[in-house]
């Protein structure tokens, strides 16, 4: 039994803003169902057909800085003044659901067993605000929320006391998965059943207090798992952190009921996420942001996918845009099951090599650029690493060092020791999946940059400084709103290396 009875409703359209002021679109709030409406709130309080976020919370938590124009933030204006500015005046900006887009959230947990509060800071202090009914949620996150509430209580779990160390439940990772074959496609989002990871206040599940873990853990799959009415609840899992420090997660994890393997379907393909992978929050606009990724990729082209994660983006293009080879480099080793996991339920017609390292992208970063057509870019809000950076600048002309896996044509033999270690260890964490890749050209340097953007300060910086350098040129520029509620935009900007053009002119002939 799905948790709720709503009437199906239109999906959810793609809406497109141009540099021209946009009207708001008839996009209708999900509406909530009575019986999960707080105390303090009514059905006739939700939303109506407009573009404002009406949420009660709001200016109170940390999550949404802004109440109106979800669909179009003040900063696609200056997006679009900044790239018509650089000779790009096609610049697009693509929105799709604005109300109950969030599928992953990490909310702390703090207050009483008596009166948890579940939620987000208050701008600027370590306070928590409770957000029961989060416009921004996925409404199964509020509802899976309210069933931890329920749990916290009548279990008399305490909540994490952050100046005196005490307490056992920290904070709660919400993801939700909204692939169901079993149902019709226009059903499954609506449905989407929750993943929920506790952030226990301990070393390990050998502690004292893991009893309560326990019983929290069975009472959420009690009440909300497969064989509840609800069937809500997707799995359960444990992480364990003891750190007095602002990181939320410890290293160990322990899966507790449920089903272990968490799957999305996001361009074009089905990828497996562990709760200690990075998974975007906005997977529908996500899924809007890989499609028009595939139409700046060559059929065939080999592809260089850096700050990887479980590697979707590579992934995503090595099944739909049949390359010959697709490297994921990322620094978390966290990711690597998953990524295994998702190359696993390829099809087997997909004959082009697919590899992923473990390795820090800022070290001998050259070494991952050559030998590549295509180099994707998906870095944190921080943007691109200074020696990434300066090694597109000077690309192209750059004296080709050996890649990872060496080469025939080497032009000098790489000697520092830091960089002779990274390739070891990275030989040694490595996952290679399909054929070797034996047709790159290891001389061969990128003709295309796809830089992914969140944070666009940081982005108009290296955007400049790539643009700057000559080496670069910028071809199109796309943006995507995978925040709606605030100034956050998600940035799909293609460069393209500019070759040297060569001399043909005939020497004159000097006069005598």
């Amino acid at each position: 039994m799905s948790l709720y009875t709503l009437p199906i409703r239109p999906t959810y359209p793609i809406i497109t803003c141009r540099v021209s002021p946009a009207t708001a679109p008839t996009v209708a709030s999900p509406p909530i169902p009575p019986s999960l409406l707080p105390p303090a709130t009514s059905a006739a309080t939700v939303p109506s057909l407009t573009c404002t976020l009406q949420c009660p919370h709001f200016e109170s938590c940390s999550g949404c800085t802004h109440e109106f124009n979800l669909h179009r933030p003040v900063i696609v204006d200056e997006a679009s003044n900044f790239f018509k500015g650089l000779g790009v005046s096609d610049f697009t900006f693509d929105s799709c659901r604005l109300w109950g887009w969030r599928c992953r959230a990490k909310l702390a947990v703090r207050g009483s067993s008596e009166n948890p509060l579940i939620g987000l800071y208050q701008e600027g202090t370590h306070n928590v605000v409770d957000i029961p009914q989060c416009k921004a949620h996925h409404p199964n996150i509020n509802a899976a929320v309210e069933l931890l509430r329920k749990g916290v209580r009548e279990l008399n779990i305490e909540p994490y006391d952050e100046d005196q160390g005490t307490g056992d439940l920290r904070y709660v990772q919400m993801a939700v998965t909204t692939h169901n074959t079993a149902l019709p496609a226009v059903e499954r989002y609506r449905n989407g059943r929750v993943q929920v990871a506790l952030v226990w206040n301990s070393r390990n599940e050998k502690s004292s207090n893991s009893d309560k873990l326990n019983a929290l853990a069975n009472f959420l799959w009690r009440n909300g798992g497969s064989r509840s009415k609800l069937h809500l609840v997707h799995s359960v899992w444990a992480n364990f952190q003891t750190s007095t420090n602002n990181i939320i997660f410890g290293n160990r994890w322990r899966h507790l009921l449920g089903e272990r393997d968490f799957w999305e379907h996001v361009g074009g393909i089905d990828i497996s996420l562990d709760p200690s992978s990075f998974g975007q929050a906005n997977t529908r606009a996500f899924d809007s942001l890989l499609r028009k990724l595939h139409k700046y990729v060559p059929f065939g082209a080999s592809v260089a996918d850096l700050y990887a994660g479980a590697g979707v983006i590579g992934v995503s293009l090595a099944a739909t845009k049949k390359c010959r080879s697709v490297k994921c480099i990322e620094i978390n080793k966290e990711s690597k099951p998953s990524f295994e996991k998702t190359v696993d339920r390829l099809p087997k017609s997909i004959e082009g090599s697919i590899s992923w390292h473990n390795a820090d992208t800022s070290i001998d970063p050259l070494s991952w650029l050559v030998g590549s057509d295509v180099i994707v870019a998906d870095p944190p809000r921080k943007g691109l690493d200074t020696t990434l950076i300066d090694a597109l600048r000077t690309i192209s002309s750059h004296k080709v060092k050996p890649s990872l896996k060496g080469s025939s044509s080497i032009i000098k033999e790489e000697k520092r020791p830091w960089v002779l270690r990274e390739r070891e260890r990275v030989k040694e964490f490595s996952v290679q999946v399909g054929r070797e890749t034996i047709s790159e050209d290891p001389q061969s340097l990128p003709e295309t940059l796809i830089y992914i953007s969140c944070g666009w300060e940081s982005f108009k910086e290296d955007c400049k400084s790539l643009l700057n350098s000559k080496s670069w040129q910028l071809e199109k520029a796309h943006g995507f709103n995978f925040f709606p509620g605030t100034q956050s935009i998600e940035v799909l900007a293609v460069f393209k290396r500019s070759l040297k053009k060569k001399k043909t002119g005939k020497k004159k002939k000097k006069q005598g």
